[in-house]
This record gives C-alpha cells, sequence and structure tokens, in this order.
C-alpha cells in the first residue's frame, strides 16, 4: 500500500511540471558544445582518429621493447610480430576510414555547414 502512495506521489509531481515545460517556463541548456548531429559524430570521429594516431607510436615502441628484451624466445619474439602488425593494421584503418569519410563527402557533393 505504501509503495502505492508513493508511486502515485512520484507521478503527480513529475505530472505538475509538464504545463510548465510546454509553455517554455523551464529550459534545459545543452550541456554539448555542439549544436547539431553532425557536428557530436565528427567531433567524436576526429577523437577516435587522434587516439588512435597516439596509441600507434606507442604500440611500435612497446613491440619494439618486446623484440629488444626477447633474448632469442621465439615467443615473446611472435609476440612482438604480432603487436606490430596489428599496430599497422589499425593505423591503416583509421587513416582510410577518415580518407573514406572525405573521399564520399566530395563524390556525393556535401558541402560542410558554415561555422
Amino acid at each position: 500500500m505504501k509503495l502505492r502512495l508513493v508511486k502515485m506521489l512520484y507521478f503527480l509531481l513529475i505530472f505538475s511540471f509538464l504545463p510548465l515545460c510546454a509553455s517554455g517556463q523551464i529550459t534545459i541548456e545543452n550541456p554539448l558544445k555542439y549544436d547539431t548531429f553532425d557536428k557530436l559524430i565528427d567531433a567524436f570521429i576526429n577523437f577516435i582518429f587522434w587516439v588512435g594516431m597516439a596509441l600507434a607510436p606507442i604500440m611500435v615502441l612497446i613491440a619494439g621493447f618486446n623484440l629488444m628484451t626477447a633474448a632469442g624466445d621465439p615467443k615473446k619474439v611472435d609476440t612482438a610480430k604480432k603487436i606490430l602488425l596489428y599496430t599497422a593494421v589499425g593505423l591503416a584503418i583509421i587513416l582510410m576510414a577518415k580518407g573514406l569519410i572525405g573521399i564520399l563527402n566530395q563524390v556525393l557533393g556535401v558541402k560542410p555547414p558554415p561555422t
């Protein structure tokens, strides 16, 4: 019984503020600095691109360190080669994806909105 009363009061509280929201007296500020969904997606893609570009040299250094400290252990040498291969493949995918977006925008005639 008490739970039902709490639920009823909760819904009454919510529905009492709906007319205020509908009349425009309560506004919700945009917490993001981007006005459109396109700008938000573009910022997210740029963030992933730059994180990948920063991690690639670090992974190459880790692979080189593993290779130098392998001391002839074939398992560690194989691990270092795999790290280097996966880093190269990941970097190529990141660069091709960024370039592919630019090419598709140019082919389709998409013009960036004025800033």
